[in-house]
Parts: C-alpha cells; structure tokens; sequence
C-alpha cells in the first residue's frame, strides 16, 4: 500500500515558508511523501480592465508559468531541507480552499499558513484558505501563522478536551505529535460557566474532571513515552486555550465538538484559536467526509 502523504499549500512569498518547512519537516519525521499544491484561482474582473486584462488563454498561460515557478522554488526549498523526503507537485485550477479539501481525502494532514500580520484580514479575505478548508477537510488542518517554537522546557502540546468525539479524535492526535516529538502533552478542559450558572459549581467542575479523564484514558498506556498532564480550567476556551498554548510546540483542537463546553460548539472555539494562538493550530475533523 503506498503512504498516504501530506499536502501542503504553497504561494508565492517568505510568509509561506512557514508552513513548507514546518510540512517537509512532518513528512520527515513521519517518513511520508510530501505533495506541494499551487492552487490558482479566477482573475479578477473590474478596474483591471482598464490596463488590459489578458485573454482567458493568456492568463491562464501566464498563470501557469508563475505557478510552475511557485513550485519549482518550493520544491528546491524542500529538498535542500529534508533531502530524503519524497515529493511531488500538482498546479490546479480554483479556489484554493476547494482543491486543498478534495486533496484532503488522500492525504494524512494538509498544512497552510496564514500570514502573521494582519491575521484577522487574512482569514476572513477572500483569498483565505484556513476556515473553509478546516470546515470541510477529510484529515487534519494544520495552519502556521509563526514557526514552531519553544520557549518552556521541558516542550509540550496542548489539547482541548470537551467531551465529544471529535474532541477524542483531537485527543489521539495530540498523542500521536507528542510521541512523535519526544514531548510532554497537557489536556485541558476549559469549564465555560452558563449565564445563568449552575446550581452546584462543585458537581459541575467533578463531571468536567471526569470527562477529562474519561478521554485520556488508556492512552498513555498505548504510548508510555508521554508524559501526560490533566488540567481543568475556568473561562472562556478560546482564551484559555490561546493563553495555555503561548509556550508550546502546538494547540490540537476537534472541528465540530459540542460537549463540556457549555454551549460553545468546538468549532467556534477552532476558528477563534485561528485569531489568538501563536503556535501551530491543528484542527482534527471526528472522521473523513463522504
């Protein structure tokens, strides 16, 4: 059976860098092929027009060589970087949200950056990739606004834990990374209090504890090299979440998760990580879409 590789979404631009290097180096330590998509959408229509917008024939050629190029240079980077990892590359044609989801399908992981300034802007623009890819992607999303980085030790992932499947899913992924990387992994279940509050905090703050141990169990006995932290905390998810994972290597979340977050569906909480976390965000969907 041939490995399943990653994709990674490649443009042109230092910011993309991010995401090749922090994808070649996955695909490394996986020992799995690497696959390097330049998507390319639709010229614009309007004021261009003015200066001579190209034929459809012309764009289209001239799309295709700077994509080529886009390619050829990433490519470069990414041979000189991992030497030993196998890759190959596609130049598509349309949105680049829908190619990198139907990508997804065949793929262990598909990774994207998104650029550090101007971050809202970006994920909201409409040349942005992260929120519609994350929404109907078959594996795992991971976006880079910054390098991976350390500055805590010893090294830790972080994971939110709800109570819901996709939250269990995110749960044996983090485990996954972490043993990869010889880290430790904090699991952290933030207890959003309702507006109207709960009639014994302490029940309520048992039965988040419960939950939390109930997803984790049985896991470190599968990967003993994890060193595993529970961790239940008060607040707003998307907050705590951001704040807990300001030193690690990387914030593991489900995509469609609705249990102990008192109301909050995880995908709320996945798309606000988006704007606040500063490490790699990993956003694990609970199974492939049909």
């Amino acid at each position: 059976m041939n490995a399943v590789p990653i994709v990674v979404g490649v443009g042109p631009g230092t910011e993309r860098r991010t995401a090749l290097a922090w994808a070649a180096d996955e695909a490394q330590r996986r020992r799995l092929p690497l696959k390097l998509v330049h998507a390319q959408g639709e010229p614009l229509p309007g004021s261009s027009q003015e200066r001579g917008l190209p034929s459809w024939q012309r764009w289209r050629e001239e799309a295709h060589a700077t994509g080529n190029a886009v390619l050829d240079d990433a490519l470069a980077f990414v041979e000189k970087r991992c030497p030993g990892v196998a890759t190959a590359t596609l130049l598509a044609e349309g949105d680049p949200a829908w190619v990198l989801a139907e990508q997804s399908h065949d793929a262990t992981l598909v990774v994207v950056g998104s650029r550090q300034s101007g971050a809202a802007r970006e994920l909201f623009s409409s040349t942005a990739v992260s929120l519609p890819l994350s929404a109907r992607s078959a594996c795992p999303v991971v976006v880079l606004r910054e390098d991976e980085h350390t500055t805590q030790q010893p090294p830790y992932f972080v994971v939110g834990v709800d109570g819901s499947a996709d939250s269990a899913a995110a749960v044996d992924f983090a485990f996954d990374e972490a043993e990869l990387r010889g880290v430790n992994l904090r699991a952290l279940y933030v207890w959003h209090t309702p507006l109207l509050g709960v009639l014994d905090e302490n029940a309520a703050l048992h039965e988040c504890r419960r939950v939390l141990a109930e997803t984790t169990a049985g896991r470190t006995a599968a990967r003993p090299g994890v060193e595993l932290h529970h961790e239940v905390l008060e607040g707003h998810p998307v907050q705590e979440l951001s704040r807990a994972a300001e030193h690690a290597r990387g914030l593991v979340v489900g995509t469609r998760g609705h249990g102990g977050f008192r109301g909050m569906l995880l995908g709320s909480v996945s798309q606000g990580v988006l704007h606040h976390a500063n490490c790699p965000v990993l956003l694990v969907p609970h199974r492939r879409h049909q």
